[in-house]
């Protein structure tokens, strides 16, 4: 794992977050982003996925498992579409911003998990650390770390997560599916004070 964000560097990607989806939201064309005015490490690749929330129900999530952009700019790019392209639920409304919260997850690089069968895989994740993906040929899906704290138990964690992917919910147990997992720096914007 790598250090941890600096207050600074939280603080930019919140800003970059919210300016983001105040633009999206109201119609506004989103500036280029200018990487000499980040903290150099925010110029770097990394992934992320951007949550919404309203009155802490989930209003969209959207991210990605690679890093292949900026950080600061995947931040940015993620906050649009956990707005606006997030299919389960309709685009987020002017009249909703002053409710939305924002989380950002800053993810380490995933690593492949090697198990024999799947009481070896329960035994090898580590609930409320690991976020998990799971894949099956075409069919793929992650759920958050964040999740373990609404889904503690790691059986009904990957029978939801099968669903997710498109599976029968059993489908961990029948099956040797690939699976790995990362870990987050979860960035909550109630958290991040200006210095």
């Amino acid at each position: 794992m790598r250090a941890p964000l600096t207050n600074q560097e939280k603080q930019t990607l919140m800003r970059l977050a919210r300016e983001a989806l105040l633009a999206c939201v109201t119609g506004r064309r989103l500036p280029p982003l200018e990487l000499k005015s980040v903290p150099e490490r925010l110029g770097s690749l990394g992934a992320t996925f951007v949550t919404l929330t309203r009155r802490g129900a989930l209003r969209g999530c959207i991210g990605a498992l690679q890093a292949q952009i900026p950080l600061a700019e995947d931040v940015r790019q993620h906050a649009v579409a956990a707005a606006l392209d997030d299919f389960r639920f309709p685009p987020v409304q002017p009249d909703e911003l002053d409710q939305i919260e924002i989380e950002v997850s800053v993810l380490t690089e995933p690593e492949p998990l090697r198990y024999e069968g799947p009481e070896d895989l329960i035994r090898r994740l580590s609930p409320g650390v690991d976020g998990v993906i799971l894949t099956s040929g075409a069919h793929r899906a992650t759920f958050l770390p964040q999740v373990w704290e609404k889904v503690p138990d790691a059986e009904l964690f990957l029978e939801m997560l099968c669903e997710k992917a498109g599976l029968p919910a059993g489908a961990w147990r029948e099956g040797h599916l690939q699976v790995s997992t990362y870990q987050v720096e979860s960035i909550h914007e109630t958290e991040v004070h200006p210095t």
